[in-house]
């Protein structure tokens, strides 16, 4: 098969996902009664763009050969996660520290498992993306919300009052870095006040990095592992699923080096019989590539390019304001200045301007006056949202 270069991504073409199965546009009626005909799906984390030609030609692959047994081995997948980290962040994790797991809600599921028993707190920092909590309720554990302080409209840590909030039964905390919904990138020294947090307390540190790849332009991510002082007690969640729009195939990774941490969680995978997707491997261990590396470049510079045109178009709104994006793909905005009820907020958002987005509440404590919106489409799309947004609340203007 011919692997010449490939031609430059399109991500203004419009593709359309309707009648696809796809939970972004196909579930936007029965979740939010927003047509998909007329709609413009701006909720579920995926985008609306095809992954590198890399990834297609390995499913192809797959597809051409035509049997579909078990994979031998994530071996290959997680040298390429090495070469990946060492390129991109200046860290080579060893490969036997290497867990593939099902999604990176999975190897959240799996790490309150391993590390916490019923009962016990796991900390989260709110607003925070909002499958943390389910899963810590859905295990019978407590959920101890310590909000975020906001800092010249972006969040800052507050380690001074989450210190009282403390009881001891707190035995794990879990870190998104960079942050979701507020697409904050972390400092050197706010890093390393969550390391110190964690010691302090005598926490599990799980620090999801599952939006690493996606800072825009000139920001720079810092692997939570290159923090000194966490390693004893640091696991790390990444995956190629959110960088090159492939959360269909339900892959992710855990890294641990701690061995007692390390022996906990190998633990829990083999007693629940968990083992690697054939597809996902492929399709993972493609795209952490120099093709991958190329197409990635690009995505960031247009998706640079949709948050400017939707913050400048959003702020125009009186009394809304898009907290500035650092990383993701995800607009976190507040309406709170609006003066409107959070209902009204809604009702003008997905009646008039029929824009599906996630709701703020979900979050968790902090999120009441917010709402998170998907820029990861074709830009025609993100200047509809951003007319219809502004026409919706005209009368404010």
């Amino acid at each position: 098969m011919s692997h010449e270069r490939p031609a430059a991504p399109d991500f203004d073409e419009i593709i359309d996902r309707r009648g696809t199965n796809c939970s972004k546009w196909d579930q936007m009626e029965p979740v939010y009664g927003v047509s998909p005909d007329e709609g413009i799906a701006m909720w579920v984390a995926d985008m609306d763009f095809r992954p590198p030609l890399c990834v297609q030609r390995a499913v192809e692959e797959m597809a051409a050969h035509g049997i579909y047994g078990y994979a031998a081995s994530d071996a290959v997948q997680r040298e390429a996660i090495g070469w990946w980290m060492d390129r991109r962040h200046g860290w080579r994790p060893d490969a036997s520290d290497i867990f593939t797991t099902h999604g990176l809600v999975n190897a959240t599921g799996l790490c309150v498992d391993a590390y916490t028993d019923p009962g016990e707190g796991v900390v989260l920092f709110t607003p925070v993306y909002h499958a943390f909590a389910r899963v810590i309720r859905a295990a019978g554990r407590e959920v101890v919300e310590c909000p975020l302080a906001l800092d010249h409209g972006r969040y800052v840590p507050d380690f001074d009052a989450w210190d009282a909030m403390m009881t001891g039964r707190e035995r794990m905390m879990i870190l998104c870095s960079p942050q979701n919904p507020g697409g904050r990138v972390w400092g050197r020294a706010e890093l390393e006040g969550w390391a110190a947090f964690a010691r302090r307390h005598d926490l599990v540190l799980v620090s999801d990095e599952i939006h690493c790849d996606l800072t825009m332009p000139g920001v720079m991510h810092r692997a939570m592992p290159r923090i000194e002082g966490v390693a004893d007690r640091l696991v790390m969640l990444t995956a190629t699923t959110k960088t090159f729009n492939i959360a269909g195939a339900h892959i992710g990774n855990v890294i641990v080096s701690e061995p007692k941490l390390k022996a906990r969680f190998a633990s829990r995978m083999a007693a629940l019989g968990l083992s690697p997707n054939s597809f996902g491997l492929a399709m993972a261990t493609a795209a952490m590539s120099p093709e991958g590396v190329e197409w990635l470049e690009a995505l960031r510079g247009y998706l640079d390019g949709n948050r400017r045109l939707f913050e400048e178009g959003v702020a125009q709104i009186p009394g809304v304001r898009p907290m500035p994006l650092e990383s993701t793909y995800l607009e976190w905005v507040d309406f709170s200045d609006t003066g409107m009820t959070r209902e009204e907020v809604l009702r003008r958002i997905e009646g008039d301007a029929k824009i599906a987005v996630n709701h703020g509440t979900s979050f968790g404590r902090g999120g009441e006056s917010y709402q998170r919106f998907n820029i990861a489409t074709p830009r025609a799309r993100v200047a509809e949202a951003v007319a219809r947004l502004q026409s919706a609340f005209s009368d404010l203007q």
